[in-house]
């Protein structure tokens, strides 16, 4: 019996000098923050603390108010499951949530961190879903960020206010603002996150000195948005920027045109005052942006967030001055959209443009030019594509490749996503990663997207191929994943995607044809080929600029 003790005893002991020379011992699930103590959970040696309140809710007499500091608690609070997601409407019915119902009470963020210590220093993605500013969470799946943690990176997915809670202006709340501005709520709440993580992110083993902030869609147009902003530019280390800003034809309104917006709004639903829209029902004050004829509000020149408009900031080299990794897929908008129900021939794609562009359409049919029938679909795809999201982020890398001071890389992402998995049936591929059913047993599934549709890139960027099972995912599929993770990774620790493991991505030089990385099952940097497209698009933004 005394032997076995001796036994027992040598054994734990060895155990224990293990785990001390290993540093195999987990890391405490308690972080003291500024405002409390949050207990989160182990997720295989990540430790994820969901559900941050990172702000005031803001209900009541804060509804279209700069968010308010979160007020302390005592004890410890459980950060194990998802906030509440902001006010939306089910606009995309494929998008995937995991949050805890829909809210006002919404402005929450979740971190994802492999320090083992608070001191570890580890750089730090603060990423911004996407949605087109009116739907989205960070729960969702397809941005979770436990992957990108497992490459040393402490990962924050952060939620703000979208569509009239948001974006909403009014000449009462201009008048009550210490600011005088009113609108861009979603975006000051996303900068008051980035504050919140420079005061914490230490506590998680991050850096506060190295924050790269990200984005998809409406993610990235915030992303665009922060960089322009005088109140978040000192506020992260990098960008990265995933199709779209806000430096193209999508308006960014003044601040006298949203207030007008915001009165007549007031007087079609009944409630003219700012104490009568206050006093609405969210969900009733969110199913009025439906009706015929409700502006759908957006990014204003409020005077505060935006002292102009963020081209005008870019122009004038008054962006953060950081490292920016830009770039859109090769299928961001269909051919329908410039066609409609029409076939694919030249003739209707001639009359379509010439429909468009009116006295315009000669000078864009020579650059956005099919030579045969054949070739229509493809032009079209890429025209429509432009048109909606590769202009405006083109415009974003070429201008802060001249004035930012920074290294620019620009990539150009094409792998499509692979067939359905057969349990699928006959459903349509979504957007957001999901899909539409279909109960008719006779249906046929839709062709598969010939390139990469709009948000494709997101589940390879993040590491998150294997939370969507819609798709039958290939190992070619893991592979452009792994590239694209790497260049994110890298790009996050240095401000620079190159290294090892991956191909060698030249930065953009201002004013000459870019470095582009194309990023496929085949991964390669060459020279852009379709400039003389974005000079053209280029060309028609300047003349709308001054009319």
């Amino acid at each position: 019996m005394k032997k076995l003790l001796i036994l027992v005893l040598i054994s734990y002991w060895s155990v224990q000098a293990l785990h001390a020379q290993s540093g195999m011992s987990a890391p405490p699930l308690q972080v003291k923050t500024a405002n409390g103590v949050l207990e989160g959970i182990d997720e295989s040696g990540v430790r994820a603390f969901k559900g941050v309140p990172f702000a005031a809710p803001p209900v009541g007499d804060l509804r279209w108010r700069e968010p308010q500091p979160v007020k302390n608690w005592t004890g410890v609070r459980k950060a194990d499951k998802f906030g509440p997601r902001a006010m939306q409407l089910p606009l995309f019915g494929d998008m995937n949530f995991r949050s805890d119902g829909v809210s006002e009470d919404c402005l929450y963020l979740n971190v994802w961190t492999p320090a083992k210590a608070a001191s570890d220093g580890l750089p730090v993605l603060v990423y911004f879903y996407g949605g087109g500013l009116m739907a989205g969470d960070g729960s969702e799946p397809r941005y979770d960020g436990e992957s990108l943690a497992r490459h040393g990176i402490v990962t924050v997915m952060v939620n703000y206010r979208l569509t009239i809670f948001g974006f909403f202006s009014h000449p009462e709340l201009t008048k009550e603002s210490p600011h005088k501005a009113s609108g861009n709520y979603g975006f000051l709440d996303q900068y008051a996150a980035l504050q919140w993580v420079q005061k914490n992110i230490a506590a998680f083993g991050g850096d506060p000195k190295r924050v790269t902030i990200a984005g998809e869609s409406a993610g990235s147009f915030s992303v665009s948005a922060q960089m322009a902003s005088p109140l978040a530019k000192d506020l992260m280390a990098g960008a990265i920027g995933e199709s779209g800003s806000l430096l193209g034809f999508r308006p960014v309104t003044s601040l006298q045109e949203a207030e007008k917006m915001g009165i007549e709004f007031g007087k079609a639903v009944n409630a003219p005052s700012l104490a009568a829209l206050r006093a609405m029902p969210a969900q009733a004050l969110l199913e009025t942006t439906t009706k015929p004829g409700v502006p759908r509000f957006s990014a204003v020149v409020d005077g505060y967030f935006f002292p102009k408009s963020p081209t005008a900031v870019f122009e004038a080299g008054q962006q953060a001055h950081v490292p920016l990794l830009v770039g859109w897929n090769s299928q961001e908008g269909g051919y329908q959209g410039i066609l409609g129900k029409e076939a694919p021939t030249r003739e209707n794609y001639t009359n379509a443009v010439k429909k468009m562009y009116g006295d315009q359409a000669d000078k864009l049919l020579k650059v956005y030019n099919p030579t045969n029938d054949e070739e229509v679909e493809q032009v079209a795809t890429a025209l429509a594509g432009d048109r909606f999201i590769g202009f405006s982020t083109w415009k974003w890398s070429d201008l802060h490749a001249k004035t930012g001071g920074k290294p620019v890389y620009r990539y150009f992402y094409e792998r499509p996503r692979p067939e359905m998995r057969a349990e699928m049936g006959a459903a349509t591929a979504n957007l957001a990663g999901g899909i539409t059913r279909n109960d008719d047993a006779n249906a046929k599934r839709p062709p598969a997207p010939k390139g990469a549709v709009h948000s494709a890139e997101i589940e390879y960027a993040l590491g998150n191929l294997p939370t969507n099972r819609v798709y039958d995912w290939q190992p070619e599929d893991y592979k452009v994943s792994e590239i694209m993770q790497l260049f994110f990774a890298n790009f996050i620790k240095t401000g620079n995607p190159n290294g090892l493991g991956v191909p060698q991505w030249p930065a953009v030089k201002a004013g000459q044809a870019a470095p582009v990385m194309r990023i496929n099952t085949h991964t390669e940097a060459e020279t852009e080929k379709t400039r003389d497209r974005y000079l053209l698009m280029d060309e028609f933004f300047q003349s709308a600029q001054q009319n």
